[in-house]
C-alpha cells in the first residue's frame, strides 16, 4: 500500500485533538526522563470486536449450489444471517 502525499494529509493542531478519559489515563503508560513509572495496561481505546461468549459462532468450510447462494444474496446485506437462519428453522432450532 502506498503512503499518502504529505500535502494531501490533514494538518493537525493540539485544538483538534479530544480530551483524554478517565479511563484512558488510568490505562496509559507513565515514563519520567524515558524511564518507565507505570507500564500501560491494555490499549488506549475499546476499538474492536467485544469478547467472545459461549454461543460465538463458528466459521466453516461449505459447498452450496451457485443457484441456492445467489437467491440468498439477492435480498442484499445480510445474506449470510439469512440463510443462518433458514438453517435453523431447517433444523427445527
Amino acid at each position: 500500500m502506498t503512503r499518502k502525499p504529505a500535502a494531501s494529509l490533514p494538518v493537525w493542531d493540539d485544538d483538534d485533538l479530544p480530551e483524554w478519559t478517565d479511563d484512558q489515563l488510568d490505562r496509559a503508560e507513565f515514563s519520567i526522563g524515558g524511564k518507565v513509572v507505570r507500564p500501560a495496561i491494555g490499549t488506549l481505546t475499546k476499538a474492536g470486536r467485544p469478547p467472545l461468549g459461549a454461543a460465538a459462532k463458528r466459521q466453516v468450510t461449505l459447498r452450496l449450489d451457485p443457484d441456492v447462494i445467489e437467491r440468498f444474496r439477492e435480498g442484499g446485506p445480510g445474506w449470510q444471517g439469512r440463510m443462518n437462519e433458514a438453517l435453523r428453522k431447517a433444523v427445527g432450532l
